[in-house]
């Protein structure tokens, strides 16, 4: 390669080495299926050899956009977010498209500092996963103008557009399987204020537990990570087997398994003395001593979907919904069993 080191190459560097027209090399960065398999080769070869890099500030002032999409996650240490960020990419690279992450870190100005970042940058559009504490309710997703998807929130403005999951099923489902193994006495841990989607897990949980004769759900704020989790593991071990809960749900996995593993240090067998189950059925949630029965949410397919439903926005093409919600899935393991009492004689 003789790639150049005293200037940057152009498209006319690249046209003059590949023999063709600088038309010709346009097309190849903007419509390669436009132009034949010869001369693509030609043009990317050019390319190569030149270290060519396309000047994006030009192209968004031609376009009013770039070719790329902005992500925002709420919380990089819970990998249902990575997951999600991952059936982004994936939808949108297959199509041509480039997508820059970023992380709020569940703090509302960063998320807004990241917004104003991609509007000044003139990304296409942005999939945001948004910081709502419920007890303040669902803010604007300020955008700057640009399309935006919102997940794990439904958006019900006839402008708006949504990817969620149905969080009061997930809770009612995680009730459900625990009242039929013979538990009345189930925990929820979690913060209920931080965001709608922990709230909904706890009210379709209670509800599932207050149809049951006997059925009482003491409610734990707890933060949201394995050092919440064990925390309130540790708080668990610290009471007689006569007063705390047969079983626990988690808000989110993490939650799940550091309480595993504190009940686990304590000499609390899991699930002999304690059911648990977690939330969102994250990939090494099966890998545990004990495996997680746990709610999945399809984060990989809220992400593809979301970004489907960007793409179809930004080009102008009909959206096939503009709101779409994914029911989740109840996945039944090792951390479940009968309540200690109901197997007694």
């Amino acid at each position: 390669m003789d790639r150049q080191t005293s200037r940057r190459a152009t498209t006319k560097d690249v046209a003059e080495r590949a023999g063709v027209s600088q038309g010709t090399v346009s097309n190849v960065l903007n419509h390669p299926d436009w132009v034949s398999d010869t001369k693509r080769k030609a043009v990317e070869e050019a390319i190569a050899d030149l270290g060519f890099v396309r000047h994006e500030v030009a192209r968004h002032l031609r376009t009013g956009h770039s070719q790329t999409i902005g992500m925002l996650l709420l919380d990089t240490d819970n990998p249902g977010f990575l997951h999600i960020a991952r059936g982004v990419e994936d939808y949108a690279i297959a199509r041509g498209w480039n997508v820059l992450i970023a992380n709020s870190a569940r703090d509302l100005e960063r998320e807004r500092a990241y917004l104003r970042v991609y509007a000044e940058a003139r990304v296409a559009g942005v999939i945001v996963v948004p910081h709502d504490e419920f007890d303040q309710g669902a803010h604007d997703i300020r955008s700057g103008g640009m399309p935006a998807v919102v997940i794990d929130r439904l958006e019900t403005g006839s402008g708006n557009i949504s990817v969620g999951v149905d969080d009061l099923a997930g809770g009612r489902l995680a009730g459900q399987h625990l009242i039929g193994l013979g538990h009345r006495r189930i925990a929820f841990v979690g913060d209920v204020s931080t965001a709608t989607p922990v709230h909904d897990r706890m009210v379709g949980l209670r509800n599932a537990v207050n149809e049951a004769p006997g059925g009482v759900l003491e409610v734990m704020p707890t933060e949201l990570s394995v050092d919440g989790g064990r925390s309130f593991g540790t708080r668990l071990a610290g009471l007689s087997p006569s007063s705390r809960p047969t079983a626990v749900v988690a808000a989110i996995d993490l939650i799940a398994i550091g309480l595993l593993q504190a009940l686990l240090q304590y000499g609390i067998r899991v699930p002999d003395d304690i059911s648990i189950v977690g939330y969102d059925d994250v990939p090494f949630g099966k890998q545990l001593s004990v495996p997680l029965t746990s709610v999945r949410r399809p984060h990989y397919e809220m992400g593809a979907m979301a970004a489907e439903l960007l793409l179809a926005a930004v080009s102008g093409d009909p959206l096939p919904r503009r709101h779409v919600v994914f029911d989740p899935e109840l996945v039944v393991r090792s951390s479940t069993a009968t309540a200690p009492s109901a197997s007694e004689p």
